[in-house]
């Protein structure tokens, strides 16, 4: 599904023609072989043209089967670049069952997610440390283990943190694993933690080993830096490994942000589900990031089940079936506080993780005390108690009430 303006002087027909042949396997002028009828019998078909709004048919023989890389290629590759077009937006793509076999999808998904970390009846919290660059490895490991013993459940390396000069991948992550583990015997509670492993493949690979040999239940991944091959093959090696995958969107609105123009988040998330993320990114609607409600929900249904049929009258989506590929945990984050909380819950659900940075770090009584009010605030939610009546008796939740009220971050 396309959004399309042509460009002046070129009609409708001619425009989506270009886009079909473009991304399949025509071409500008006809050539030898390009008439040949089992030539002809696998192009991409325009077959709705519906405004500005179209939808392309191709032929499974066109793809090779169980790579990104190669999809990417033909349906958003040289086609956005065309003159004939003055903008184009890759909105959605529905999958056939062939093509969805030859994926794996989530190894753990949003039950596996919840099995190993033992929370069933409420969403998960997770704080990334802020600064979130800079700190060196003492400092880095000290704000974990206040934010792991204030009762967050998960501490998350952020998209930019992976291994400088002022703190080294490898040493950070054994001893965040042996504060994580100091930490559960503290609390009697499951903890884990986001190693952020994105780099170079090879590199990346042994970083995922690296979590694991240590303990490590979780790696994370920024998935559009690193390529969908990148991906792919950190997937295959997380399978053996028996390591989850946080997916983290970083760069993501370069295709997605312009209405007009580039790729929706829709088609990168159900790109994430297809290769096997368990948790993902998806936005807020409240927070610091932009994010439409529609658009948001939408993410978060696709990844979890499938766009439900009263969303197509608001937005050009497709329907997926995802047959045996598990559900993806919606990541809401950006901008978050304790007392957005209830607003997140009440329109994302319960199947959600929950991430507060600057909201939890940014605490007037501590590191500590902000943990503890994005608990509190988690479980005034989960038992229907506002969050007004729970602080009355909870100081660290009266204290953010208190320097962040209901605000919404611009």
């Amino acid at each position: 599904m396309f959004y399309f303006e042509p460009a002046r002087g070129i009609s409708v027909k001619e425009a989506v023609g270009r886009v079909a042949a473009e991304s399949s396997n025509g071409t500008w002028s006809e050539t030898l072989y390009g008439s040949l009828p089992h030539i002809r019998k696998i192009r991409g078909r325009a077959f709705e043209i519906k405004g500005d709004y179209v939808k392309i048919a191709y032929p499974i023989e066109l793809f090779e089967l169980g790579s990104i890389p190669q999809l990417m290629s033909s349906v958003a590759g040289n086609i956005f670049g065309m003159k004939a077009i003055n903008n184009l937006k890759l909105l959605d793509i529905e999958f056939s069952r062939k093509y969805i076999k030859s994926f794996r999808g989530p190894q753990f998904g949003i039950n596996g997610i919840r099995k190993f970390m033992k929370i069933y009846n409420r969403p998960l919290t997770c704080t990334v440390p802020k600064p979130k660059l800079g700190m060196n490895i003492i400092e880095y490991c000290d704000a974990a283990y206040k934010i792991w013993k204030g009762g967050v459940d998960i501490v998350k390396t952020d998209e930019n943190m992976t291994s400088q000069k002022f703190i080294n991948f490898y040493k950070n992550t054994e001893k965040m694993l042996n504060i994580r583990n100091k930490v559960e015997k503290e609390t009697g509670e499951r903890k884990t933690f986001l190693a952020n492993v994105t780099s170079e493949t090879k590199e990346m690979l042994k970083r995922a080993k690296f979590v694991a040999d240590n303990g490590g239940e979780f790696v994370m991944i920024d998935f559009l830096t690193a390529g969908f091959a990148g991906f792919q093959t950190l997937r295959d090696e997380c399978q053996d490994l028996g390591l989850a995958i946080h997916v983290h969107r970083a760069f993501h609105a370069a295709f997605t942000r312009n209405p007009k123009h580039g790729v929706s988040m829709l088609t990168l998330a159900k790109l994430s589900r297809l290769v096997g993320g368990d948790t993902l990114h998806i936005g807020t609607v409240i927070g610091k990031l932009v994010g439409k409600k529609d658009e948001v929900l939408m993410i978060e249904h696709e990844i979890e089940h499938q766009v439900e049929p009263h969303f197509m009258t608001k937005q050009h989506v497709l329907n997926q079936k995802w047959d045996n590929i598990k559900p993806v945990l919606p990541v809401s984050s950006g901008g978050l506080h304790p007392l957005l909380v209830s607003q997140i819950i009440k329109m994302l659900g319960n199947d959600i993780m929950v991430q507060c940075g600057g909201g939890v770090l940014g605490h007037p009584s501590g590191i500590e005390a902000g943990a503890m009010a994005l608990r509190q605030a988690m479980d005034a939610t989960s038992n229907n108690i506002s969050l007004k009546e729970y602080a009355k008796t909870h100081i660290e939740l009266k204290v953010a009430l208190g320097k962040w009220g209901f605000s919404r971050p611009i």
